[in-house]
């Protein structure tokens, strides 16, 4: 696969506004083969991100604005803009970020992109079925596990 340049300008790309954030894609996985896409991330204040790992992604996030918790296992780290954490396979982690902020994800081997369109195609009814919701998010490399 040949891959092409790509220039998006400040607001663009396709974007999917729920109720916890505001996600811009900034770099499809279709652009890169699946190898990589961007993710700049608008978190509402209230920002929840659930404990979940993946097998095959990486993850890494750069802080904008604002302040994100991060929760691992072993760890909490509460990042401010400028900073970085790069999460690797096999990792559980958590994200909150109580008064808001903004942050850009890179994700490798991952399709996040995609993830976030198929999430934007399900009703309220898909929500509500954690069997249906444990398939969609493993089809994309996503594990969720219960609170520790």
């Amino acid at each position: 696969m040949m891959l092409e340049k790509e220039f998006i300008r400040q607001g663009a790309g396709r974007n999917y506004n729920y109720s916890q954030d505001h996600c811009f894609i900034k770099l499809s996985s279709e652009s890169t083969g699946g190898k990589l896409c961007m993710v700049e991330d608008t978190l509402k204040p209230g920002f929840n991100l659930g404990r979940h790992h993946h097998k095959i992604m990486t993850e890494v996030f750069y802080i904008l604005e604002g302040s994100v918790t991060f929760v691992f296992d072993d760890e909490t780290i509460i990042a401010q803009a400028g900073d970085t954490i790069t999460v690797p396979p096999n990792v559980w982690h958590a994200a909150h970020c109580k008064a808001g902020g903004k942050m850009l994800t890179i994700f490798e081997n991952g399709r996040f992109d995609e993830y976030l369109e198929t999430l934007s195609r399900l009703s309220e009814q898909d929500f509500e079925n954690e069997t249906l919701m444990q398939s969609i998010s493993a089809s994309y490399d996503i594990y969720e596990s219960p609170s520790r």
